[in-house]
């Protein structure tokens, strides 16, 4: 793989961790709007807008074939169900966590996600951890534990936020399909749900769209695009970069995040709260260092010694 390749690669996947750890500022912008009726239009509106790329991007034919395939395929139907059902829960507490002024809380779930990833690939996958990693959960632990001293309370945004998207992406393992195509299948099968939500609002008359302006209609409708463009970006940018480079890029989303909770919004930020982050923060950094070639050449000169 090229220096070209690779430095488009990261660009590209950098873009996408950006757009989403600057995603919070959109969702304030409809912090008037009901978290689940949000939810409703990003996943509509998200695949209104999947489905118009499938056919500008000539992929409608193979979105077609994939469809009449899973027909076929009951664990693919289940995955699909499941992952739709996960993605969507994981979208609406982020969502209501952020317009309830908690996305300190919510950026902890984002940096706990990779470790929980790890975690069920091991109990679900039977995949072999190494020394190194276990510290990391160790670490991670102890952070959680004294997020929960610091709140009073357990941190069930954060670890809703990372187990949802761990185990969504343990779903995504069993649908093996092109990601424009997947994410057209998940918002598609939820679909559905959200549009009846969105009539029944319609008919109860407390639906957004009947007593808010035209600049909330068009950020409602523009929910689907800004959650697509960055997972665009992210599938073109991970091709073409290794693994352990985006496995460090991935914290660019939750550090804007966090940033923009702390020093835009005025959340609260304690020393305890400072203190769960260090141990989170090391904890990955750990994790991260021994997906590394260097980190796995300093381990085999210890042994040897």
């Amino acid at each position: 793989m090229g220096n070209k390749e690779i430095k488009s690669g990261v660009i590209q996947a950098g873009f996408s961790y950006l757009l989403w750890g600057l995603l919070p500022i959109y969702w304030k912008l409809l912090g008037h709007v009901n978290a689940i009726e949000i939810l409703a239009n990003r996943v509509f509106w998200s695949f209104v807008f999947m489905l118009a790329l499938l056919v500008f991007s000539g992929k409608f034919g193979a979105f077609l074939g994939v469809l009449k395939e899973f027909k076929a395929q009951r664990k693919q139907i289940y995955a699909l169900s499941i992952a739709s059902v996960l993605i969507s829960g994981n979208w609406g507490v982020y969502i209501w966590a952020v317009n309830t002024g908690q996305m300190v809380e919510a950026s902890m779930g984002y940096y706990i996600n990779p470790l929980v990833s790890v975690l069920l690939g091991m109990i679900v996958l039977k995949e072999k951890l190494t020394k190194a990693q276990y510290v990391s959960f160790a670490l991670a632990f102890i952070g959680v534990i004294i997020i929960s001293l610091s709140y009073g309370r357990f941190p069930w945004i954060a670890l809703t936020l990372a187990f949802t998207f761990g185990f969504y992406g343990l779903a995504k393992k069993l649908i093996k399909v092109d990601s424009s195509i997947g994410l057209t299948l998940e918002t598609m099968a939820v679909t559905p749900i959200a549009l009846a939500y969105l009539i029944l609002m319609l008919i109860k008359g407390t639906s957004a769209y009947l007593h808010t302006d035209i600049g909330t209609h068009l950020l409602l409708a523009g929910a689907g695009v800004v959650t697509a463009l960055p997972l665009l970006f992210f599938a073109n940018g991970a091709q073409k970069i290794p693994l352990s480079m985006l496995g460090f890029l991935q914290y660019i989303a939750p550090t804007l995040s966090l940033m923009l909770g702390i020093f835009v919004y005025g959340e609260q930020f304690s020393g305890l709260q400072l203190l769960a982050f260090i141990f989170i923060w090391s904890a990955l950094t750990l994790y991260s260092l021994s997906k590394t070639r260097l980190f796995a050449a300093v381990g085999v000169r210890m042994r040897n010694h």
